[in-house]
C-alpha cells in the first residue's frame, strides 16, 4: 500500500485526501459492499453516488447496451434523452418543467449561477458560512466549507444557519435573529452594488452537520430572497432523490418552490451526471441570448443510465425503504445519545443520520474521528461533517436494506462504547 500511495503522490500529488490513518484500497463493489485489496469485505454506510447499489445490474446493462448502439451529443434527435427528460421532470412539480443537463455537481450549480445572474442583472450571492457546492472559479469563490485559495468572493455574504439541538436560546429568538442576520448581508450586497442574484442551499444543510432549523426560516429566506429580487437555487446533490425518505426532493420537506434546482452524484450510480430543473418562462428568458451545448452531457448513454436509476428506484420503492429504514435507525441513534454523555444530539432525515459529540458543550471532533477509525476496523464505512467535524455521518446507497442496518447499528453501539475521552 505504501508503494501505491507513493506512486499516487507522484501522480495525482499528495493534496487530494485519504479517508483514514491507513487508507483503504477497494478493487471491487457490489451493492453495498466494497472488497480491499486483500479481498475483506466492507459495509457503505458512506457513499450516496452508487444511488441503487454499486454496480448495479440494471445501471451496467443499460449503459453497456446504449454504448454499443449510439452515443453521440444532443445536436442530434435522439428520442432516449426526451423520454428520460419526461420522466425526470415528472418527479417535479409541474411548475418545473425544464432541464439543462450537465456532467457533475459543479457545473449544475456553475450553471443555476449564470441563468441567475442575466435573469436578474444582479451578482451578488447568499450561501450558509459552512458549505460545499463545487470547484469552479465561481464556486471556489463561494465555498466555506473547505479550505480555497479564492477566498469568499466581494460579490458573497454569508448566512449562519442555526441549530436548535445546540443552541440555548429561545427559537423565537433564534429565528429573529438569523433573519436580522440575513437583512444585513441583503442590504450589504445592495449597498454595494451587486445586487442579490441568488441564494444556494442544500436544504437539507448536510455540509452544516444537519442543523434543526427554527420553524418559518426556510420560509423566511425564500420571502427575502424573492423579495430583493434575486432566485431560490436548491442543491440536491446531497438531499435528492429519496434521500429523505419522505420527499423525493430536500427543498420538499423544507416545503419550498425554488426557482431552480441542481442535481449531480446519486443522478448516475457514478456515471458523471448532473442537471438545472427550472421552468419554461426562465428557460424561456436565458436562453435565447445564450446558445447552450454541452457535448457529453445529455448523450444516449447518460440518458440510459438515468432512466435505469429511476427504475429501480421505483421498482424497489427505495425511497419508502429509506423511510422505514430511517426512522428504525434514528431511534437507535436516539438511544445512543442517550446513553453517552458525549453524544449531544441525534439527527436523521430517512437514510441521512448523524450523532453530534460534544464534551462539555464543547464540539469534539477526536472522538468522532475514535469512532470512525472505529468503524472501519469493523469493516463499516462513515464519515463525519459539521463545521468542527464533530457529527458522525451516515449516508449510505439507498439500497442499503433491513440486512444491513442491524449490522451497521452493531457496530456502531459497539464503536461508541469504545470510545475514550
Amino acid at each position: 500500500m505504501s508503494s501505491l500511495i507513493t506512486r499516487r503522490n507522484h501522480t495525482i500529488g499528495p493534496y487530494s485526501p485519504l479517508f483514514y490513518d491507513e487508507p483503504l484500497e477497494f478493487v471491487s463493489a457490489k451493492g453495498v459492499w466494497f472488497t480491499d485489496a486483500e479481498g475483506e469485505k466492507y459495509l457503505d454506510g458512506y457513499n450516496n453516488v452508487p444511488h441503487v447499489g454499486h454496480c448495479n445490474d440494471r445501471v451496467v446493462t443499460a449503459m453497456c447496451e446504449q454504448a454499443a448502439t449510439l452515443n453521440v451529443h444532443t445536436r442530434y434527435l435522439n428520442s432516449r434523452i426526451v423520454d428520460y427528460s419526461e420522466a425526470l421532470l415528472s418527479t417535479f412539480e409541474e411548475r418545473l418543467d425544464r432541464v439543462f443537463f450537465g456532467n457533475s455537481g459543479s457545473e449544475a450549480n456553475e450553471l443555476a449561477l449564470r441563468i441567475s445572474r442575466q435573469l436578474t442583472d444582479a451578482t451578488g450571492l447568499i450561501v450558509s458560512d459552512f458549505s460545499y457546492h463545487g470547484t469552479t472559479i465561481s464556486l471556489a469563490q463561494m465555498t466555506t466549507g473547505l479550505k480555497t485559495r479564492e477566498g469568499l468572493g466581494p460579490h458573497v455574504r454569508t448566512l449562519r444557519i442555526p441549530d436548535l439541538d445546540v443552541d440555548p436560546r429561545p427559537e423565537s429568538e433564534v429565528l429573529a435573529a438569523t433573519l436580522a442576520e440575513l437583512d444585513s448581508a441583503i442590504a450589504s450586497l445592495q449597498e454595494a452594488g451587486y445586487g442579490v442574484a441568488a441564494c444556494l442551499f442544500d436544504w437539507l444543510f448536510s455540509t452544516e452537520g444537519m442543523p434543526r432549523l427554527p420553524e418559518g426560516l426556510a420560509a423566511g429566506i425564500v420571502e427575502r430572497i424573492r423579495a430583493a429580487g434575486g432566485l431560490v437555487i436548491a442543491d440536491e446533490v446531497q438531499s435528492g432523490f429519496g434521500r429523505t425518505g419522505t420527499h423525493m426532493w430536500g427543498y420538499q420537506r423544507a416545503g419550498l418552490s425554488p426557482d431552480l434546482v441542481t442535481l449531480g452524484k446519486p443522478m448516475g450510480n457514478g456515471h458523471p451526471m448532473s442537471a438545472v430543473i427550472t421552468s419554461a418562462a426562465m428557460m424561456d428568458e436565458f436562453g435565447p441570448y445564450n446558445e447552450y451545448f454541452n457535448t457529453f452531457a445529455g448523450n444516449p448513454v447518460s440518458a440510459a443510465v438515468g432512466q435505469a436509476v429511476l427504475d429501480e428506484m421505483a421498482d424497489k420503492d427505495l425511497m419508502a425503504q429509506a423511510r422505514q429504514l430511517g426512522i428504525r435507525a434514528l431511534e437507535r441513534f436516539e438511544d445512543f445519545a442517550a446513553r453517552h454523555d458525549f453524544v449531544r444530539t441525534a439527527k436523521g432525515a430517512g437514510m441521512f443520520l448523524g450523532l453530534d459529540f460534544a464534551v462539555d458543550d464543547e464540539p469534539a471532533p477526536a472522538l468522532t474521528k475514535q469512532v470512525v477509525e472505529a468503524m472501519k476496523a469493523k469493516h463499516v464505512i462513515i464519515s463525519r461533517i459539521g463545521r468542527n467535524d464533530s457529527v458522525l455521518k451516515v449516508r449510505p446507497p439507498l439500497a442499503f436494506g433491513p440486512a444491513e442496518l442491524p449490522l451497521m447499528l452493531d457496530a456502531l453501539e459497539e464503536s461508541l462504547g469504545e470510545v475514550s475521552i
